[in-house]
């Protein structure tokens, strides 16, 4: 399988395709929602909230911590999880650049 070549696109492509893509599940957008809903810290009840196994639920937490997009913190023995706010800012600025850059031709197909 070929690689990607990543290095011939911009850091804020690179940047927003690892955000984008670690949101390319329902179940990373189900946690990421529930999260933002709580506004707090979530500490272990994603389970009982989304219905996935843990290991699943964990296997999705990870990818967005590694994508930036929350933080994670140890709390006794569990491990709570919260939105990055830069992130998240930086998350939203980067789309609302991207979807305002369209300007609608009228008709070209």
């Amino acid at each position: 399988m070929g690689l990607t070549k990543t290095e011939i696109f911009t850091e804020q492509q690179n940047r927003l395709a690892v955000m984008l893509k670690a949101m390319a599940h329902p179940a990373r957008v189900a946690i990421l929602e529930h999260i933002i809903k709580a506004n707090a810290c979530i500490c272990g009840d994603l389970v009982t909230e989304l219905g996935l196994a843990q290991a699943t639920i964990s296997q999705h937490l990870k990818e967005l911590k590694n994508a930036g997009l929350i933080q994670g913190t140890i709390e006794g023995v569990s491990v709570c999880y919260c939105i990055e706010p830069k992130a998240w800012a930086q998350l939203q600025n980067e789309l609302s650049i991207f979807f305002t850059s369209y300007k609608d031709p009228g008709s070209c197909c």
